[in-house]
């Protein structure tokens, strides 16, 4: 098989295709969150703590050439060329990244607790001690759940599995 051949099989993968949606789907998920941080969350931290904009918090190691210093903006500051340590972008910055964390983890947690539940209901045994917990689907080769009566991927019936009703 060419090297061309090897890359379309590649491309046209599940897992691949699954993760540029994902990459696509966290991209636009970023700029929400940065709206979030920067135009709802930070403004009221910002005035609690005296501070309108925490994006203009610097520290200047070195003025610039254009102008010196004192600069009242970040943007004034790096227009003349002056060298500086922005730890304001910094906590805006960290703030974002709590933020997507704590998403990331309020839904990771409801998914799995919806497939506890689901699993109840539906009267399915978690895996016996020793049981593989995947297999890899005879028809597509796909991983799948060792208990899976049909393929998610190529949705072929698996022999040996009875599917609940």
């Amino acid at each position: 098989m060419s090297v061309l051949g090897e890359f379309r099989k590649f491309a046209l993968r599940g897992s691949f295709l699954d993760l540029a949606i994902g990459f696509t789907v966290g991209a636009a998920f970023t700029s929400v969150v940065k709206s979030l941080v920067n135009d709802i969350l930070m403004p009221p931290i910002g005035l609690a703590l005296g501070q309108a904009d925490f994006s203009d918090l610097f520290l200047v190691l070195r003025e610039g050439t254009a102008q010196p210093g004192p600069y009242a903006t970040l943007a004034q500051a790096q227009a003349a060329g002056a060298v500086t340590v922005n730890f304001g972008v910094f906590v805006n910055n960290l703030v974002a990244f709590l933020t997507v964390a704590a998403c990331m983890f309020i839904l990771v947690r409801f998914v799995n607790e919806l497939d506890e539940r689901l699993e109840r209901e539906l009267g399915r045994k978690k895996a016996a001690p020793g049981e593989p917990s995947e297999k890899k689907c005879p028809f597509c080769l796909s991983t799948i759940p060792y208990r899976a009566a049909r393929c998610p991927a190529c949705t072929s019936h698996l022999e040996g599995v009875t599917e609940p009703e």
